[in-house]
């Protein structure tokens, strides 16, 4: 008995681990898409998904002129979350240049130019830039996570600072989409400090996005990182801290860096005039 349950268990833990895994594939190029999004709006979408699945993939310019075999599948190396981070980017500056350049087209084709001429050519271009620069990127991502794998403890507090910070500093713009996307690479490493820097992204993120709360969520960060909380999870806020390592400490780190945040606010904030505030008699 005890060893069909095992059997069992392996069986169903077989598909389940398959599904993760492919699910995982996309935590790069959603975001990546997000980053073209909002740059370009909604036709950044496209070109930034593309682009982002590009550099999850590794693709290049030389493996297009390959036979694509199992070999040269074997030889490429992903551009990781700098490269998504990148395509986001490309794409979404590049739409804005191609929408730029399509202004003086007659008013005739008007109606073509969302669903035909700027996914196509964004698509196309931003997936020939990011095959020219994936090497590039996919040599700088690997030398990068074998230094935060090396990192642990303490000397990941400043890394929490940075990446909570961000969350704060645009409300939802790219700043803050870079650190998400870094922060779900992170975790697509299934690493214990990728979980830590998920963690550290999540507690920046919900902490509210003001101006003086970029000092708040960059506090809460930190001190998720010196608790040595991770979380599995890419997003879900307070619905997900039961799942994350330290859940008390996790708490004490948000309600830290709400704190410091208020602080901050109430020195910055100037009272009205009677006048502006509406008390004016």
């Amino acid at each position: 008995m005890p060893g069909e349950i095992a059997s069992l268990g392996a069986g169903v833990a077989g598909p389940f681990n398959f599904q993760l895994n492919q699910a995982f594939n996309f935590m790069l190029p959603i975001p990546a898409g997000y980053i073209a999004i909002s740059i370009a709006d909604r036709p950044g979408l496209a070109a930034g998904f593309v682009g982002g699945w590009i550099a999850k993939q590794g693709y290049t310019l030389g493996y297009l002129s390959t036979a694509m075999g199992s070999e040269a599948q074997a030889a490429l190396v992903s551009g990781g979350f700098l490269g998504a981070l990148l395509a986001g980017f490309v794409a979404g500056y590049l739409m804005l240049g191609i929408e730029r350049a399509l202004e003086r087209l007659p008013s005739s084709i008007e109606g073509i130019k969302p669903i035909l001429l700027y996914p196509v050519l964004g698509v196309f271009l931003t997936s020939l830039i990011m095959m020219g620069v994936n090497p590039i990127m996919g040599a700088i991502n690997s030398a990068l996570f074998g230094f935060l794998n090396g990192l642990s403890g303490s000397s990941m507090v400043p890394l929490g600072i940075i990446v909570a910070g961000m969350q704060a500093t645009d409300m939802g713009g790219p700043v803050n989409k870079a650190a998400y996307v870094f922060g779900t690479a992170a975790l697509a490493e299934q690493t214990l400090s990728g979980n830590m820097i998920m963690a550290a992204v999540m507690a920046g993120g919900m902490v509210p996005p003001l101006p003086a709360c970029i000092l708040g969520s960059a506090t809460a960060g930190g001190l998720s990182m010196l608790f040595g909380c991770a979380s599995p999870a890419p997003h879900g806020g307070a619905w997900v801290i039961a799942v994350i390592t330290n859940p008390v400490q996790y708490l004490i780190a948000l309600f830290a860096g709400a704190a410091v945040g208020c602080l901050v606010l109430s020195l910055l904030k100037k009272p009205l005039p009677p006048e502006q505030s509406g008390l004016a008699k």
